[in-house]
């Protein structure tokens, strides 16, 4: 999915893990959202957890949007035409409706509820996102893993899996990324992850064993649902820190609740979000955007999207720099990094 902010901050992210004082019973932090249009001729709105200037990184997860029920009627639905990602891996997870998926890897694939597509776009790859005709209503998660150092270049690949649901006293498990509940996935990650849709029975409260290395995110879907006693309303994420051995949720309605479970242990990273970019520093986001403007091979081409435009032009640069140059881009100046052979 794309940023599609006409004015995007470059943030700086930086992991901040939080103490734990008592690890049977942490400290909760709650992230609100924050509304951004996305696509359609409407503008479809999404909720955005991550990043904020509060919090930006939880694990190596980068960025949470949150969206629908959205009747497309209404809003048009999605239509994002091709656009670019570096440095990332996409992690698309639906509960209603259905995208279709086009990237320059070649790969042109539905996303549907219950059902993982996950893109890396480390060195260069680029996408369109489009809800077919059959969706009346769209209702999903996109979500952003940032590529550890040593990975940010990884060649484009995509990965699909459909986790099977794992009943635990209380509750119903999905794993799509890491292992939860007895449950693992097969699909390929470069730091330790963990991304789980969970479904609580009315008024249940359930314990699930979790890594301690782990900090976690706790997205709520439909319903309100306590975290350690702490009550997240829908919309909201919350968070603790490392050094927690079992999460304790507690479904405080008279009907099912959802949510979606994120971990990681602390990238421990300095990063660049802007766009659709995620880099090291200024340098690297300017040349980035360069490659796409120009039209340069890093990012390839998609082939079979008939949407309006035929690709997403990159907003404007921000005006000043956020951090002193510190590892520029090594790339021939007119056209940034080629592709891989």
């Amino acid at each position: 999915m794309s940023n599609t902010d006409t004015r995007p901050e470059e943030i700086h992210c930086r992991t901040e893990d939080l103490p734990i004082r008592d690890p049977l019973r942490p400290r909760v932090e709650i992230i609100t959202s924050r509304e951004v249009p996305l696509g359609g001729p409407r503008a479809m709105p999404v909720r955005r957890t991550l990043p904020q200037r509060q919090r930006s990184l939880i694990g190596a997860w980068c960025f949470v949007d949150h969206y629908g029920p959205d009747d497309v009627s209404r809003t048009g639905g999605m239509d994002v035409a091709p656009h670019p990602h570096t440095g990332l891996q996409t992690v698309s997870w639906l509960f209603t409706g259905e995208i279709e998926h086009r990237d320059s890897h070649g790969v042109h694939a539905m996303v549907r509820p219950g059902e993982l597509n996950l893109m890396t776009g480390g060195h260069g790859i680029c996408h369109s996102e489009v809800s077919t005709s059959a969706t009346t209503t769209l209702h999903g998660v996109q979500l952003w893993v940032a590529l550890p150092d040593a990975h940010r270049d990884a060649p484009r690949d995509f990965q699909h899996h459909v986790p099977p649901v794992v009943r635990v006293p209380g509750a119903e498990v999905k794993v799509f990324l890491g292992s939860l509940a007895g449950e693992e996935s097969p699909v390929t990650t470069y730091t330790p992850l963990l991304g789980a849709e969970i479904v609580l029975d009315p008024a249940a409260s359930i314990t699930l064993d979790v890594d301690p290395s782990f900090e976690h995110g706790v997205l709520v879907d439909t319903g309100t649902v306590a975290l350690f006693g702490t009550v997240l309303t829908r919309a909201a994420l919350g968070y603790t820190g490392t050094g927690v051995p079992a999460l304790e949720l507690t479904n405080t309605t008279d009907e099912p609740a959802r949510i979606v479970l994120l971990g990681g242990t602390p990238l421990g990273e300095e990063i660049v979000m802007w766009w659709n970019f995620v880099g090291r520093d200024h340098d690297e986001i300017v040349a980035y955007r360069d490659a796409w403007e120009r039209g340069c091979d890093r990012f390839g081409r998609v082939s079979g999207y008939t949407g309006r435009v035929e690709r997403l032009p990159a907003p404007p640069l921000p005006q000043a720099r956020i951090r002193p140059r510190r590892n520029p881009p090594t790339a021939d100046p007119n056209c940034p990094t080629q592709d891989p052979a």
